[in-house]
């Protein structure tokens, strides 16, 4: 084993649909990431453990308790202050605040950069993000605040990819059914750009003869994205005199959600902001094409659509419904690849 102990600390959260302490509230974005990045690295002989705690004063007891080397707190839910009193009670842990946002995305999250600009204060305190351009960008931002050296601020701003586990299945695209079912999944956000995605499913059903269910699910409605879910049932309520659906399943565990994923025929994930965008590896692992915007890192561009034309998105699920083989094995393989250099990345960073 390594000498080095990573412990990921995530901040628990209820059911999305109500029922407290509930493993459904675990079955989130964020805590898959972790999971997935904990078993790689178990896997590469680094020992690592996760652990969700209610709140910021639950951390010194799960980091007393496990005693690692280094802390990942998954996303921005810890104050900058109380590193003042994590760094003392544990001088030598590194701590590490791994964001999963573009900057845009974190524009919507009020104290997003007044946080990360005092963390950088702290010496054992340093940022981790998911994706190139937002660590360029932070790191321009840091380049602002402190009369560094480039190395150092590089060494503050640290970049830690998604990893996804390497397993996928094929399943038959049916041209023969009546219905097109496609899948939208994810937090019902305005970045998520879920009304754009359905008009233009509606208007690519139509094109080849088929009755849509388009597929949501609306358990998290987060950054004002009530406005976003209003519109979407309007839209599908004022297309009465056809048969297409907008079906909605509430949040499920991880397994229950794959099963659901495995029975679209398309997915889409044309959001106007993303990183790596688990949902869309979810329904790539599960046989399902997809496409998405150009902002997934990984995803074959030739099926990727302008977030803001819904011709554009029209004519790739047009393009999928041809080619959904090539889009599969292609978007498989892709993944794949980049999950690769995701190991590569994390393993020589904690094997250092």
């Amino acid at each position: 084993m390594n000498k080095n102990k990573v412990l990921f600390i995530l901040k628990r959260k209820n059911n999305y649909d109500g029922i407290k302490d509930s493993h459904v509230g675990m079955s989130t974005g964020l805590y898959n990431s972790a999971s997935f990045m904990n078993d790689m690295l178990n896997d590469s002989g680094i020992e690592s453990h996760i652990s969700v705690v209610i709140d910021n004063n639950c951390i010194d007891r799960e980091v007393t308790k496990y005693k690692p080397t280094h802390v990942i707190i998954e996303a921005l839910w810890v104050v900058p202050s109380k590193f003042y009193v994590l760094c003392k009670l544990h001088p030598k842990v590194k701590w590490i605040i791994r964001l999963h946002s573009e900057i845009p995305f974190l524009a919507n999250e009020g104290m997003a950069l007044d946080w990360l600009g005092d963390y950088i204060f702290y010496e054992n305190v340093y940022i981790g993000t998911n994706a190139p351009r937002a660590t360029r960008e932070l790191r321009d931002f840091i380049k602002h605040k402190v009369n560094w050296s480039s190395k150092q601020i590089n060494e503050k701003i640290i970049y830690l990819p998604n990893f996804y586990p390497q397993e996928y299945k094929i399943k038959k695209y049916d041209r023969n059914k009546d219905t097109i079912d496609i899948g939208c999944f994810g937090a019902i956000r305005p970045m998520k750009n879920h009304l754009m995605q359905a008009i233009a499913a509606v208007k690519f059903a139509e094109s080849i003869g088929k009755k849509l269910r388009f597929h949501i699910n609306s358990g998290r409605v987060e950054q004002k994205g009530d406005a976003v879910y209003n519109n979407l049932k309007s839209f599908f309520a004022h297309l009465s005199d056809s048969e297409h659906q907008l079906i909605n399943h509430s949040w499920a565990p991880r397994e229950d959600f794959l099963e659901i994923c495995g029975k679209m025929d398309i997915g889409m994930q044309v959001s106007f902001s993303e990183t790596f965008n688990i949902v869309a590896a979810d329904l790539v692992s599960q046989g399902v094409p997809v496409i998405s915007s150009d902002e997934l890192p990984w995803i074959n561009r030739i099926f990727t659509a302008k977030p803001t034309e819904t011709r554009d998105i029209y004519l790739k699920l047009l393009l999928t419904h041809l080619l959904p083989k090539v889009n599969l094995i292609t978007n498989q393989y892709l993944l794949r690849g980049y999950t690769n250099k995701t190991r590569k990345i994390w393993v020589n960073y904690f094997k250092k």
